[in-house]
């Protein structure tokens, strides 16, 4: 059993992409999901007619138990978990007053609370093999701040602020730490804020176009490869020029 990539929030998008070019780099990928079954399932399956290990797995990242049992059946099916990204994520779209306090705590659960539950769980094994690679997966909003996305904003900070203090706490280790920002990207989150709105963030985005989820995924790809050994504690972001 080899060391194996953990990506959350994998069925679609910016995951989808990231556990499909992991696979390719070598890696057994784990690809867990909360309710689109179907397209993990397709996922997996495309990936294992390529030759690469990959499993699929049910959980919401908020939920600390059903975390501890997928990282046990992914060391048990597929081996130790070596990579976690954290790349699960919701968002909501309202005024501040109008964010409802279930909402509100639902969103930093699953955004910043769900990668602490992942991490809790793979920390372990990294720790007794003093290796190990955490990826999480911010947002240009955590840095720069959205109105009407304040509880998204703030769950996305504070992963940054994770990033930075794990770093810190685990370089000593031989475990990294790193995030990545990604700017505005061609997914389902983006497409429902509309053509009207999709066309205003290409004209902010000095390289013109919005991003794919696999500029995302070349990203975490590098900061999982030998490449960026040196590299722990840093925030990329991926964005075509869009905050500078």
């Amino acid at each position: 059993m080899r060391p194996t990539a953990l990506v959350t929030g994998a069925s679609r998008g910016i995951g989808r992409a990231i556990a499909g070019i992991l696979a390719q780099k070598g890696w057994p990928v784990c690809i867990n999901y909360l309710e689109h079954h179907d397209a993990a399932k397709d996922l997996a399956r495309r990936l294992q007619d390529q030759g690469r290990e990959a499993m699929i797995y049910q959980a919401d990242v908020a939920d600390e138990k059903a975390v501890a049992a997928m990282v046990q059946s992914v060391q048990e099916t597929l081996g130790p978990v070596e990579l976690l990204v954290n790349n699960a994520g919701i968002s909501h779209q309202g005024l501040f007053q109008d964010t409802e306090s279930a909402l509100w705590n639902r969103i930093l659960a699953v955004n910043l609370t769900g990668a602490r539950n992942a991490v809790q769980a793979v920390l372990p094994h990294m720790l007794e093999e003093k290796r190990g690679c955490i990826v999480n997966i911010s947002s240009i909003w955590g840095l720069r701040g959205a109105s009407c996305e304040v509880a998204y904003a703030c769950s996305k900070a504070a992963l940054i602020g994770l990033t930075r203090s794990l770093a810190m706490e685990l370089a000593p280790s031989g475990i990294r730490v790193n995030c990545v920002a990604p700017g505005c990207i061609e997914t389902d989150m983006v497409r429902v804020l509309g053509e009207e709105t999709q066309a205003a963030l290409v004209e902010e985005t000095p390289l013109g176009r919005l991003g794919t989820p696999e500029d995302i995924a070349h990203a975490v790809s590098f900061f999982a490869s030998e490449k960026a050994s040196f590299l722990t504690g840093q925030v990329l972001t991926v964005d075509g020029g869009f905050i500078g």
